[in-house]
């Protein structure tokens, strides 16, 4: 039986294609690989039955995406990855497909390729078996609709897809040679089969070619090729202009590189160029004869270079290595030296504009300028600057080399473990190159430039070698003038140098580099000084940086007092420089300025307030509280700014700005002081600070009894908590236990002090041995701060004895000073900062060690001011101060007692 030209099979072998359906009238070919299904397909053909049903797998993209398209075009099929021509469910496939004939069949080595031309759409009512082969029993073919011929909107439909398809081949010129043998053999008359042929050329996805292949209405089978045409040819567009893009892209380039070898090579001929390589030693060669005092040992490493580099080929890695070492090695400043500043009275001006204080440092910087005066030349100097964080360290040495007339040059190596940010890498190494001491000669153009050398005491040590090793040779004055980096590998003059170190600490720094080192310490500021720092440079540097330099718009009476700065400084930066009183002083600054716009703000919308009515009710309204916030929290809060007048911050508004103070007292006893308990002084690295002793005692009850002491003696408790540390006996009578996170100098200090107030109590008070009876609790406050050193140890032999004697320490004392088992009172370092803390406390009666007296002969009249500072060579002298009062009378009794 005949349907539609072609013979009618109710049982057909089925066959699944992967991701486009196959449409009446076309021919493709189709690759087989299951030899059961192949078998089928050859014996079919050959008994004359050549047809099969060809239908699309559903899930052909997700699953068999990875094979599609494989050999020459051909599509792979089926259900599985290794034979894709099987399935397991009919849901796997579309019902409607396409009835084909078996042309031709090709053998491979993994099947065959079937060459198949369809006949017209069927649709199968069930599967017969699931094979292999499949077997569906066919239901019918598939024709389409009924439809008017003469209908416009078919016509139309028609007309624009043959027109997009024209635009398409325009567009593809690949597709013309296909369209034209499809429009030879179909009817292109037949709306059905130009939907059909339209859908077939695109490269739609195979889901919406299905329902294609599915519709049966012409018009919606119409509607739907040409949306899929159209796509295709906006596509095509897009690739067109991408490729285009590209070529363009492409051939201007090629152009620019044919121009460039033309111009390269019509230069040469001419004589006006020479090839880049040449260029290159010339350039090298150049730049050697510009030295003005090249060494033998550089001379000859450029010389051996450029003859090597002019040997190499320029693409290789070996030219570029050579390349890099030449071009380090000839710019670096052989013999250029900075004119230097020899006028005291311009370097002192410098130095005094950038900074306040420093005297020492200045003082120094200045004599060598004096001395390089009268020889005429200067030789360069290692200094090491040492002080606290926020002093100034630093940017002094900025200072110094614009007072010098020097280029400055700084590299920090806190932290630093690796030899070779120092001395180099060795060439042999990938991306090498020279240490920081030879890129601050390149970097600075001269040979006598200004090397900071910053944070030298953090210096690390690790496997890579040690830098504080290396440094030893930079900075010894008779060594470094020949010296030898890893990577340039001959001598350099580091001599000409001013080499600066800054440290917090000196004693981190190993004892053979601080030797090379001529050391200043920087002590910190005292209060004097830090007002007129800020003053001088911190709130006029903060006021420019927050807006608030005087102009329009800012407030005349817009201030920072210097009793504010007073304030600021004793009750919320104790430190020994001004880092973070630069911080407190710019929140200052940025709360005024937001004030400032607020008010600005506020008067803007009072007076559009104002323009909008008449002036009688503006008036009313600008004396009568806003009813709204406008800015602040509340109405009233902005009501007070529109009537601000005063705009200075004092010691009364200051909390307002920075918020509560961090510090209340320095005093922890504030009236007089219970015996045990004497007021000491410490040094700190962030400056000066009190430090309380306290000590307290518990009697066995035996001894508690018949005790001849007074009850005050061994009842008294001041301690008031447990810190780290410790020392002394155990449990037992006459010992002695530390509490305060003591370190260990401290606590040996601690143990001289008790054998020290044994022994000067039984000369003061035979008959008394409270300490050798007592268990004694000596504890320094702030339990959670480390503390360490010698010079509290009179502090703690005077609180021991206070607490034997029962007797109180004077309230206006505050002492410090090393004491020795003989009683000797041994010199103490701090003495400036321990000057400033007694000061801040409100103590005006200091005990010194006699050693330190030049120490305080050199503080400033300022600071010695009012103070009654006495200066004990033995415990003696400590003693008669610190018990005066006691002292006296009891020499007056037994006076009176006296036979």
């Amino acid at each position: 039986m005949k349907i539609g030209g072609a013979p009618h099979y109710p049982c057909l072998i089925g066959l699944p294609v992967l991701r486009r359906p196959l449409f009446p009238g076309h021919v493709h070919p189709y690759q087989v690989k299951h030899p059961d299904v192949l078998d089928a397909i050859i014996k079919a053909k050959e008994e004359g039955n050549p047809y099969l049903g060809v239908f699309l797998r559903k899930d052909s993209a997700k699953t068999f995406g990875s094979h599609a398209g494989h050999e020459a075009g051909a599509e792979l099929v089926g259900g599985d990855e290794s034979y894709p021509e099987l399935i397991t469910d009919p849901d796997e496939i579309y019902h409607v497909g396409a009835l084909a004939q078996v042309h031709h069949i090709t053998s491979l080595e993994t099947g065959a390729q079937l060459l198949l031309s369809s006949r017209q759409r069927i649709k199968f009512s069930k599967v017969v078996s699931l094979g292999p082969p499949l077997q569906v029993e066919v239901e019918s073919s598939l024709v389409g609709d009924p439809y008017d011929a003469s209908s416009d909107v078919i016509k139309a439909y028609c007309q624009e897809i043959l027109a997009t398809i024209r635009d398409l081949v325009k567009l593809n010129p690949l597709l013309r040679e296909n369209i034209t043998f499809f429009t030879q053999t179909i009817n292109m008359q037949d709306p059905f089969l130009v939907a059909d042929f339209a859908a077939t050329i695109t490269t739609a996805d195979g889901h919406d070619l299905q329902a294609v292949l599915e519709e049966m209405n012409v018009e919606e089978r119409l509607r739907m090729a040409l949306e899929l045409i159209s796509k295709e040819r906006e596509l095509s567009r897009l690739q067109k202009e991408i490729q285009k893009q590209v070529e363009e892209k492409m051939t201007l380039q090629q152009r620019n590189y044919f121009l460039m070898e033309q111009m390269k090579s019509i230069k040469k001929e001419l004589g006006l160029e020479k090839d880049d390589k040449e260029a290159l030693l010339n350039k090298f060669r150049e730049r050697m004869e510009a030295c003005e005092d090249l060494g033998k040992d550089a001379r000859k490493a450029m010389e051996e270079e450029l003859e090597k580099l002019s040997s190499l080929e320029k693409n290789s890695q070996e030219f570029n290595t050579t390349r890099n070492y030449l071009d380090w090695l000839t710019c670096l400043p052989w013999g250029k030296t900075s004119q230097e500043n020899f006028d005291l009275k311009r370097a002192k001006q410098i130095l005094d504009e950038d900074h306040y204080g420093l005297d020492d440092i200045k003082q120094r910087i200045l004599e060598f300028i004096a001395v390089g005066k009268l020889r005429g030349t200067v030789h360069g100097k290692i200094l090491c600057f040492a002080g606290p964080p926020g002093v100034g360290k630093t940017s002094i040495g900025q200072s110094i080399a614009r007072a010098l007339n020097r280029e400055f040059f700084r590299f920090s190596v806190g932290g630093l473990t690796d030899i070779a940010e120092i001395k180099g890498h060795r060439r042999t190494y990938v991306g090498a190159m020279p240490g920081k001491l030879i890129q601050a000669l390149k970097t600075s153009g001269t040979t006598n430039p200004l090397i900071l050398i910053d944070e030298v005491d953090k210096l690390g040590r690790g496997y890579q070698g040690d830098p504080a090793s290396a440094l030893l040779e930079v900075l010894d004055p008779s060594q470094n003038s020949a010296f030898v980096d890893h990577y340039l590998d001959v001598p350099v003059d580091l001599s000409k140098a001013l080499f600066i170190c800054t440290a917090n600490v000196m004693d981190t720094i190993p004892g053979p580099l601080r030797d090379r080192m001529e050391t200043i310490w920087l002590s910190g500021y005292d209060l004097p000084e830090k007002v007129a720092i800020s003053e001088q440079y911190l709130i006029p540097k903060a006021l420019e940086e927050g807006g608030l330099a005087e102009g329009e718009g800012v407030p005349e009476s817009l201030k920072i007092t210097s009793e504010a700065v007073e304030s600021l400084i004793r009750w919320y930066c104790r430190e020994a420089g001004v880092r973070n009183l630069e911080k407190h002083i710019a929140k200052v600054v940025r709360k005024l300025a937001l004030e400032v716009v607020k008010t600005r703000e506020l008067a803007a919308a009072a007076d559009a307030t104002s323009d909008s009515g008449d002036a009688a009710a503006a008036a009313t309204e600008a004396a009568e509280p806003l009813a709204q916030p406008v800015i602040g929290k509340t109405a009233e809060e902005d009501a007070k700014l529109l009537e601000r007048q005063d705009w200075a911050v004092t010691p009364d508004n200051l909390s307002d700005y920075v918020g509560k103070p961090v510090f209340t007292s320095d005093r922890l006893y504030e009236e007089a002081l219970p015996p045990g308990v004497v007021m000491g002084l410490a040094w700190t690295a962030l400056g000066g600070t009190s430090l309380y002793i306290e000590t307290s005692a518990v009697l066995p009850r035996a001894a508690q009894r018949s005790s001849n002491a007074p009850k005050d003696a061994a009842s008294t408790d001041t301690a008031g908590g447990s810190g780290g540390g410790g020392g002394g006996g155990g449990g037992g009578s006459g010992a002695l236990r530390v509490t305060g996170q003591l370190g260990g100098v401290m606590v040996e200090s601690s143990q001289i002090a008790h054998h020290f107030a044994r022994r000067e109590l039984a000369r003061l008070a035979p008959a008394n041995d409270f300490l050798e009876r007592a268990e004694v609790h000596m504890h320094v406050p702030e339990g959670a701060t480390p503390k360490d050193g010698p010079s509290a140890g009179v502090t703690m032999a005077t609180a021991l004895l206070s607490l034997a004697l029962a007797r109180p320490v004077r309230a206006d004392v505050a002492m410090t000073g090393e004491v020795s088992l003989t009683g000797k009172v041994l010199p103490v370092g701090g003495i400036k900062e321990k000057t400033i803390a007694a000061r801040r406390a409100g103590v005006h009666c200091l005990v010194f060690p006699k050693g330190n007296r030049r120490d305080y002969d050199e503080l400033p009249d300022y600071l010695k001011d009012g103070l009654d500072v006495h200066f004990a060579a033995t415990y003696v002298d400590v003693y008669k101060v610190a018990f005066a009062p006691q002292a006296a009378e009891q020499e007056a009794a037994a006076e009176a007692h006296a036979p």
